[in-house]
């Protein structure tokens, strides 16, 4: 009989360490944080921790007391808990009996009949999410997959959340300073706290008053998805102010490949074709009147479908490019989807990743 081992390594999605003492120790991890939480929220709602009303003179500190039980042991019992039921329903279970529990969900979504079942073909991504918007003039708007909006997003999202804790360690510390008690422990967490604090929303303002200064980007097109050999009619739609040194639109295909190199997992992004629609120079943008043009996209004669699978990708996108005079320069994605030809492939064209460069 073999001793549990309490420490082990990782080789893959495996370990050589004992399953059964990994989800105790997991257990006693998360029956920790439920302890904690509970002590916590006892210790708030009994006052024990020096904050209430009646000693700080003022009727609005019962209302912080209670925002405070919510944040710290809330937050302590519902990780606590939702981690303990995770080790409940995994106890016992091999990892390939919990990974198909997990994926049964999407299996029984892949067993049921897509609207488009009469054109799927295996391993082509649908176009569902890319055609639930009409467009303006043409027939859809094709979504943006910007990384400048998800950056916005996530600085937005850090000052919102690093202030309102910052809120809630100075009015303690005002509560302790009205009731004559000094914490200086306290005061020398909050003046770090401030300075990050302070530091998140002006990045954050900075980054948002760029966005807006700069102008949103909305690209429309006649038809999806799209077909080899065929040519689609494309509306560009750019709004803001200034003078736009270039504003460029190309036509791309982005390979994708993920791959494990160790225990570390790796995605290699390659544009493996690149072509150059329209660009514009020198091009001036009336406040208030945005920019638009159409421009027709051609999808080559033999050009490789969209593809997806679990470790490789094929995917179209139109690329938005600008650099305007006074601010930095964008990047702005709108991906495609491409269907297999209806017939077989010209005997002359040439594989699309054997192509390589960029045409004009």
């Amino acid at each position: 009989m073999r001793l549990p081992r309490f420490f082990g390594k990782k080789r893959g999605h495996r370990r050589t360490g004992s399953q059964a003492w990994g989800s105790f120790g997991e257990a006693v991890f998360y029956a920790a944080l439920v302890m904690a939480g509970v002590c916590f929220a006892g210790l708030w709602i009994t006052g024990s921790l020096g904050v209430g009303s009646d000693e700080a003179g003022l009727p609005w500190a019962r209302w912080w007391l209670w925002l405070s039980s919510l944040l710290i042991p809330g937050a302590l019992l519902a990780f606590g808990i939702a981690g303990l039921v995770r080790i409940v329903r995994g106890w016992g279970k091999s990892e390939e009996r919990r990974a198909a529990a997990e994926g049964l969900a999407n299996l029984i979504e892949s067993m049921a009949t897509p609207a488009d079942a009469g054109r799927r073909f295996p391993g082509v991504p649908t176009c569902e999410d890319l055609v639930n918007s009409p467009g303006t003039i043409l027939r859809y708007r094709l979504p943006i997959e910007s990384p400048e909006s998800w950056t916005l997003v996530g600085l937005g999202l850090f000052a919102v959340l690093w202030n309102a804790v910052l809120m809630v360690l100075a009015v303690g510390a005002g509560i302790d300073l009205l009731g004559g008690r000094v914490e200086w422990l306290l005061l020398a967490v909050i003046v770090p706290f401030l300075a990050v604090g302070v530091a998140g929303v002006v990045v954050f303002v900075r980054r948002l008053f760029l966005t807006t200064a700069v102008g949103t980007t909305q690209l429309e097109i006649s038809a999806h998805p799209l077909l080899p050999g065929n040519s689609y009619d494309v509306l560009l739609a750019q709004s803001g102010s200034g003078t736009f040194q270039s504003l460029a639109l190309t036509l791309e295909v982005e390979e994708t490949a993920s791959f494990r190199q160790g225990t570390d997992t790796r995605t290699e992004r390659v544009i493996v074709w690149r072509e150059l629609v329209k660009e514009w120079t020198h091009l001036q943008i009336t406040p208030g009147v945005r920019f638009e043009t159409h421009v027709t996209i051609t999808i080559p004669d033999g050009a490789m479908h969209s593809f997806a699978s679990e470790h490789n990708a094929v995917r179209w996108r139109v690329v938005v490019a600008g650099q305007p005079d006074r601010w930095p320069a964008f990047t702005r994605v709108f991906p495609l989807v491409v269907f297999p030809a209806a017939g077989p492939l010209h005997s002359g064209a040439l594989p699309l990743a054997a192509t390589g460069g960029v045409r004009r």
